[in-house]
């Protein structure tokens, strides 16, 4: 796609009916859960909504928290949230977790869209006709909308998981492995929200372990 290129509607309007756009947040950190947004744009998207509306990371968090807050008030928008948790991430792997809370996301619009649109080049089973695209979020404005409506879904829930384990610095890098987040992981140890499965955590788990046996 060429730069500066944004999301447009026309694939939600070649297809037609209730096209919902698809989108997670969250594979990549060590710590909290993946979260899913479903976004059905019933009447179109307001010309200066479509204007702002891009790939969540490509934005500032006050834009994203702008849009976010806007969205419900859209005439004929329908929005669905679903998350999977760190238990769920390590008993069915990040990749099962993330379809788990797209359908979650889905399942929880008013009634099953007519299409999905989803970011990546895997699908769930939805229920319905769907489809996957590679860079969804910079082309499709349902994607788009939804990936900032998870993004900010689960920034808020890591601020919030921020405020209980002050240690890692969860509002600031949303669980990620940051510098200040592994050193904790050392110095403080593993809490109920990080991802055992996750090689970085696994390994700081060896290590207690390997350490207790010698005591």
């Amino acid at each position: 796609m060429e730069r500066g290129a944004m999301p447009d509607f026309t694939r939600e309007q070649q297809l037609g009916g209730r096209v919902a756009g698809v989108d997670e947040v969250g594979r990549g950190p060590l710590a909290g859960p993946v979260v899913a947004a479903a976004v059905v744009f019933g009447a179109g998207v307001p010309a200066d909504l479509a204007a702002v509306i891009d790939d969540s990371k490509k934005l500032k968090p006050a834009v994203r928290e702008a849009i976010a807050e806007r969205l419900p008030q859209v005439p004929g928008i329908e929005i669905g949230i679903g998350a999977a948790s760190t238990s769920e991430i390590d008993k069915l792997n990040i990749h099962h977790a993330a379809h788990l809370a797209m359908q979650r996301a889905v399942g929880r619009l008013p009634r099953l869209p007519d299409h999905v649109l989803v970011d990546g080049n895997k699908l769930p089973d939805f229920g319905c006709a769907a489809q996957a695209i590679v860079g969804g979020d910079r082309v499709s404005l349902s994607i788009a909308a939804a990936s900032i409506v998870a993004k900010v879904v689960r920034d808020r829930a890591m601020a919030r998981l921020d405020a209980r384990w002050p240690d890692y610095g969860w509002e600031k890098n949303a669980g990620y492995g940051t510098a200040v987040h592994r050193k904790a992981l050392i110095s403080v140890g593993i809490t109920p929200h990080h991802r055992k499965t996750f090689g970085t955590v696994r390994r700081q788990l060896e290590e207690h372990y390997s350490a207790e046996k010698q005591v």
